[in-house]
């Protein structure tokens, strides 16, 4: 853009500024395309969006390209700066602005669901569906979920079909029993042998433990067992104590921390330059019930807070919380409706939020060591050194060539070599040969032909030699091989093996015991890539000659088609199918008025 296209923009961009109100709204950038480069969320609209064209902001370059590619500014006014942040919000995730924050986080969480029927199901479900039924959660774990439906299944004997248990339906015996029954995991409501009453007293358990009142299902069993135990019904009695077991287990893996704390949600921050990780906990009756993290990637120098408060409006509509304190560990500038902020600096409070910094720093650190991972392993570098381990090579072959033959039914002998520079295929350096030397079907001497023609002539050219070369066979292939570059004087050279394919057995030469390399390797997994690649390329070439082969057999037979005419024609068309069913003009456009007739004549009268 040119300086005065450049200063012409900025000028109409500070007379929209100026008209901007004094209030909270969001404002929306949009360059010449149209495109959305920017959401943000602002007190005072006319203060904010001025800002980034100040003085100060521009020292920023991340800030400096935004403000260049703006061509557009919008805006919508809201009643308070928390309204702000929740339009921010939502426009964000609507649109995924380039230059805004994005959460790396875009799960659909788990609920339970407890059925709204005669008898109901509970089961986990990702979808909600408004029909009476109770829905707990969300959790932010897979496997939390499993867990706590499993519980419930040792505890409870319910139902797991779908079958509709009206009473009716009941009455006239319209079901019968299924393997559950007969497991002993259900008690056959479906039948009649249970009571609507008495599956609804689990069912009001079940909704205590799912709302966290493990406490309150714990007192009344321990009040019921006392009872069968004082009427000596010692056997119920027993299996009373076996559930209250089960619930005191699963309860202890739960960090307690006061179970006067109920209902709060804790939410602290970790970050680095480019990114940041939000953590969360629900806590329930003192015990942590749900954590969660997610991963927020900066592209613009945002403040701490500010990121902390896309998260908590993030995760908090995502998860559907109703709690009506959280704690934080900065001031924000958030206002929800009957919840209070507490940014705790002893006491319980105080140890849930170092607990939550804990997780939020542990996913910070992973963070750092992945991406000090990825560096380490970017490039071939590390994967040449594994195969110069694994094979016992002097050096890292950078340069691999693998060698496959191709004759299929004993025609049309070839053979293919494909080329790995760095790890990676160098297909500009794939060749293909037919064999010359050796008649008929002999994977030995047609081996040592490539061998022999590939080498000599890479000699001849002052050529660099690989560092190693893959033989796609066994002991047989390899030391055919190994005579070739014999004849040339480069034996031991060059590294050399053979791969079997049945045990992905790897030989070397004067070696009868072969090399077995785990299925994982990532060496195995090269030389396997070498082969496959070899054996495609080679029966691509083949199928190209049989093919060649078989159009100008046919086409032999026509007098007055010579050897230029077939060329032009299987070059034309492929085939002598395509010959055939191609029009005149087609064929006339290619061989010529003269040749496109006795072609025409000689079709004719062999379909007659």
């Amino acid at each position: 853009m040119s300086k005065v296209k450049n200063e012409h923009r900025i000028q109409q961009l500070r007379k929209h500024i100026n008209v901007l109100p004094d209030k909270p709204g969001v404002y929306q950038y949009y360059d010449r395309e149209g495109r959305l480069l920017y959401v943000g969320k602002a007190k005072s609209l006319k203060k904010r969006v001025s800002s980034y064209f100040s003085s100060s902001h521009n020292k920023n370059q991340k800030i400096r390209v935004l403000v260049g590619r703006i061509t557009r500014i919008e805006h919508v006014v809201v009643a308070s700066e928390s309204d702000a942040l929740l339009l921010e919000n939502n426009l964000i995730k609507k649109h995924q602005p380039r230059y805004n924050v994005m959460l790396r986080d875009d799960k659909t969480f788990p609920w339970i669901c407890v059925k709204n029927e005669d008898f109901p199901r509970v089961f986990s479900t990702r979808n909600l569906i408004q029909d009476g039924s109770s829905y707990y959660g969300p959790y932010t774990s897979g496997l939390m979920v499993k867990t706590i439906i499993e519980l419930v299944r040792q505890l409870y004997p319910l139902r797991n079909c779908r079958l509709e248990l009206s009473s009716d339906h009941i009455k006239r015996g319209k079901y019968s029993v299924c393997l559950e029954y007969h497991l002993g995991n259900c008690l056959g409501p479906c039948i009649g042998e249970q009571s609507p009453e008495d599956y609804g007293e689990y069912i009001k358990h079940v909704h205590q433990i799912l709302k966290g009142n493990i406490r309150k299902v714990l007192a009344d069993l321990k009040v019921l067992m006392k009872e069968y135990a004082t009427s000596r019904q010692f056997e119920e009695a027993q299996r009373l104590k076996e559930k209250i077991d089960i619930l005191e287990r699963y309860r202890s893996k739960s960090t307690i921390v006061n179970p006067r704390l109920n209902n709060i949600d804790v939410f602290s921050i970790a970050e680095e330059e480019n990114y940041a990780f939000v953590n969360y906990l629900k806590v329930i009756n003192g015990a942590v019930i749900q954590a969660h993290t997610v991963e927020l990637r900066k592209n613009l120098d945002e403040k701490t807070s500010d990121l902390l408060s896309l998260a908590v409006i993030d995760i908090r509509q995502k998860i559907h919380s109703e709690s009506r304190e959280i704690i934080i560990p900065m001031r924000l500038d958030l206002e929800f409706d009957n919840v209070r902020f507490t940014i705790p600096k002893k006491g319980d409070k105080q140890q849930l939020l170092e607990l939550s910094m804990r997780n939020a720093k542990y996913h910070l650190i992973e963070k750092k060591k992945s991406l000090a991972l990825s560096k380490e392993n970017r490039g071939p570098t590390r994967i040449l050194e594994t195969i110069k381990n694994d094979l016992r090579l002097k050096k890292p072959p950078l340069h691999i060539e693998c060698f496959d033959n191709s004759n299929l039914q004993g025609s049309n002998p070839v053979a293919a070599c494909v080329v790995f520079r760095g790890a990676k295929p160098s297909k500009r350096d794939y060749r293909h040969f037919n064999i010359k030397t050796v008649s008929g079907i002999d994977d030995y001497a047609s081996m040592k032909e490539i061998i022999t023609r590939r080498y000599k002539r890479m000699l001849s050219e002052g050529s660099s030699l690989p560092q190693l070369i893959v033989i796609d066979g066994g002991k047989g292939q390899l030391g055919a091989a190994v005579e070739g570059l014999e004849s040339l004087g480069i034996r031991g050279k060059i590294a050399i093996i053979g791969i079997a394919k049945k045990l992905e057995e790897i030989y070397f030469p004067d070696d009868s015991i072969p090399l077995y390399l785990d299925k994982n390797s990532e060496t195995l997994k090269i030389l396997q890539q070498l082969r496959n690649e070899a054996h495609r390329f080679g029966i691509e070439f083949h199928r190209k000659q049989r093919t060649k082969q078989m159009v100008v057999s046919e086409l032999d037979n026509i007098p007055g088609i010579g050897p230029r005419t077939k060329e032009a024609l299987i070059e034309g068309f492929g085939s002598v199918d395509k010959i055939k069913s191609a029009d005149y003009e087609e064929v006339e456009a290619i061989v010529g008025k003269n040749k496109a007739d006795i072609l025409a004549r000689y079709f004719l009268r062999s379909t007659t």
